[in-house]
């Protein structure tokens, strides 16, 4: 059996239409057969005619065999168009653009190819059962489609709730961090008032206290170097976040804005870097205070 070079599926939706154009070729050749036997029930009813009477009969077969072809072939220009129109519309709907080589139309090697083809189908039909089997009509292609895509946006949504879940303990940890280093800096202010407090009582005392002090700036500094060090991983990890942020922003647009406006909360977070710079100045500054 020829073979057009296309799916069974798209093959079978051209033998359909092959047998529609060749229905309505049979109807057009009835048309035409009628116009001649009209013209012998009619015209053809004595033995003999004028050149004049034949002359006028022709023409008058003429006009109407010209005016009949003439209508099927528009009606056929017009059925070809609204095929057309309807696989257009379907790649539209994937945003495809499809093209077509006019050229090809007058290939007498396709055209051949396409009379074999339509001569095997043909053969082939006339040997099953005369009740052909209802084609399905063109089926819109955006159905699965559209199921694809929810299924794609129901995931990163699903991935952008989780990002956000995990960006929210994040800002969680690193405002625990800020709460212990805000503890920390009171203490160490509290122990530098004790110990101004204390400079008018005897040097035993003083000596105690600057132990005491001392002790406490080496557990204040061991504490704030793992602040330090869990502040640092925090921000790590944040960036992190920030980059699968970036990434489901790309593939699901309609969560642009959404996230957009949480990194805009992270500035909140640099504010406090910020801050804790000019603490841990401050914390210098006293170090160099309790030294002299």
């Amino acid at each position: 059996q020829a073979e057009l070079g296309v799916n069974e599926h798209h093959q079978n939706e051209v033998v359909s239409y092959m047998r529609f154009a060749r229905f309505k070729r049979g109807m057009c050749l009835k048309t035409v057969d009628s116009c001649f036997q009209d013209l012998k029930d009619s015209r053809l009813v004595e033995e003999t005619f004028t050149v004049d009477e034949v002359m006028d009969m022709l023409d008058g077969l003429q006009s109407v065999v010209h005016s009949e072809v003439e209508s099927e072939l528009i009606n056929t220009t017009y059925t070809n168009v609204l095929l057309l129109r309807q696989l257009f519309s379907q790649a539209e709907k994937w945003y495809l653009k499809l093209q077509t080589d006019v050229s090809d139309l007058e290939n007498r090697e396709l055209l051949d190819q396409v009379a074999e083809f339509e001569k095997s189908e043909y053969t082939s039909s006339n040997t099953k059962s005369t009740a052909d089997p209802i084609k399905p009509k063109l089926a819109p292609l955006n159905e699965g489609g559209s199921e694809l895509l929810n299924k794609t946006v129901a995931h990163l949504q699903e991935e952008n709730e989780k990002l956000k879940t995990r960006l929210k303990t994040i800002e969680t940890q690193a405002t625990a961090a800020l709460d212990e280093k805000s503890k920390l800096e009171k203490s160490l202010r509290d122990l530098q008032m004790i110990q101004g407090d204390q400079k008018n009582n005897a040097n035993q005392d003083i000596t105690e206290l600057e132990n005491k002090v001392a002790a406490l700036k080496s557990q204040f500094e061991k504490t704030l170097n793992d602040t330090t060090a869990n502040q640092k991983f925090l921000e790590e990890d944040l960036m992190t976040t920030k980059h699968d942020l970036l990434k489901v922003q790309d593939q699901l647009s309609t969560a642009e804005k959404e996230l957009e406006k949480k990194f805009q909360q992270t500035a909140a977070y640099r504010n406090m870097k910020e801050i804790l710079t000019r603490k841990n100045e401050q914390i210098k500054d006293l170090r160099r205070k309790l030294s002299k």
